[in-house]
């Protein structure tokens, strides 16, 4: 239970009581729990959007769904968007790289997360109420599960980050991944076809993850 413990811990700002390993060594070990607290964040973004959707019209239950979503997972993702926006002006890897590392926010940041913001609101509000709760409880842990994958498939972009992706074992990467796509099927099997393009826009956001610092 140690690595949930520092899963929930380092993707959301859930304060979990009791002690946990700390350390990039823990942390790879704890990979195989990521998709567990994207279930269980989505389980609460459904209950805040159902909630929402009783008392607002659904541009607004869809913007307080959008807004808890950011706030438990601190923002941890949008960070790591800007960050990757603002590398694109970069001349080269190195430059890129030293325009990621610093902490103040450029224009293509600023523009590029008010956009995506506006794209993800827009996603959840005109998805149908049947599909959209499915998609709310399955993006979050098919997001986390995510980042394991790609580190034991694609090298670092710098040095000090390629500690990390020999701890994330190819086992906890295959159950991440595993879990998560069990967690997909309720919603492969609804009428995911027509609103695909609104569930990937939720997905690609929460994908992000903000390892350029």
């Amino acid at each position: 239970m140690t690595g949930l413990i520092l899963a929930v811990r380092y993707l959301t700002i859930v304060p979990l009581p009791g002690r946990a390993a700390h350390g990039v060594d823990a942390l790879g070990r704890a990979a195989g729990w990521f998709p567990v607290v994207g279930l269980g964040l989505g389980l609460v973004l459904v209950g805040v959007e159902r909630v929402a959707s009783i008392l607002f019209p659904s541009l607004l239950a869809a913007l307080l769904t959008v807004t808890a979503w950011k706030v438990l997972t601190g923002g941890l993702h949008l960070d790591g968007l800007a960050d990757c926006l603002d590398g694109l002006v970069g001349r080269d890897a190195e430059h890129r790289l030293s325009i990621m590392r610093d902490s103040r926010i450029g224009a293509f940041g600023a523009v590029g997360l008010i956009l995506f913001l506006l794209l993800e609101i827009a996603a959840v509000a005109e998805l149908p109420a049947g599909l959209r709760w499915r998609a709310l409880l399955v993006v979050p842990a098919l997001a986390r599960a995510t980042p394991p994958l790609l580190a034991r498939c694609f090298r670092a972009a710098k040095v000090s980050a390629s500690v990390l992706m020999p701890l994330i074992d190819r086992g906890s990467a295959i159950v991440s991944v595993k879990n998560a796509a069990l967690k997909t099927v309720s919603v492969a099997r609804s009428r995911m076809s027509t609103h695909a393009f609104s569930i990937s826009c939720m997905s690609i956001g929460s994908c992000t993850h903000c390892g350029t610092k």
